[in-house]
């Protein structure tokens, strides 16, 4: 992540804390957003039993459309709505069987309460476009982090293709 005059340039920045947190992918392997690379960020907490599920192809074709231009979904199961599957193991084999899914997940993590996973506990700080923060309301809500490190949240109802989501990628995005 990089501090930017224009969506299209880059210059050095300071470490988000974002960037430091400690993840876990779905596969066991330690990572952080910084090893994940100089990226726009979708990262959305994901439920294979949810009615919002078929975002699943949604973020997908995302992936495949932006990826090539520094851009990654991320997701994160969460249970915390008793939607999700009960290993990581079958999580992944569902989203790769049903959806085809390619871009890193990780493993499950609330993502409210005194136990929220600590990439959450920051990410709900930032408010929605009516200007509340605090809880994931449900599965699928999604954040954008751009390239200069802030954060942009959308409720769970938003399409991850909706022009709002849409527009903010592709202008914080180089182009390509």
């Amino acid at each position: 992540m990089t501090i930017s005059d224009s969506p299209h340039e880059t210059t050095p920045h300071e470490t988000s804390p974002l960037e430091t947190i400690p993840l876990t992918t779905i596969d066991g392997k330690s990572t952080s957003l910084a090893d994940l690379g100089d990226k726009v960020f979708l990262i959305v907490n994901v439920a294979s039993r949810c009615g919002l599920a078929p975002q699943y192809k949604k973020l997908e074709e995302m992936q495949k459309t932006y990826g090539d231009r520094g851009f990654s979904v991320l997701g994160f199961p969460s249970n915390q709505f008793l939607q999700e599957l009960s290993t990581d193991d079958a999580i992944k084999e569902y989203c790769s069987t049903t959806w085809g899914i390619t871009f890193p997940m990780f493993e499950k993590v609330k993502v409210n309460g005194k136990n929220a996973h600590p990439l959450y506990a920051e990410l709900t700080k930032a408010p929605d476009s009516s200007g509340k923060a605090g809880k994931v309301k449900w599965n699928f809500e999604k954040f954008v982090i751009t390239r200069d490190g802030a954060v942009h949240r959308f409720r769970p109802t938003m399409q991850p293709d909706s022009p709002e989501i849409v527009a903010l990628i592709e202008s914080s995005l180089p182009i390509g």
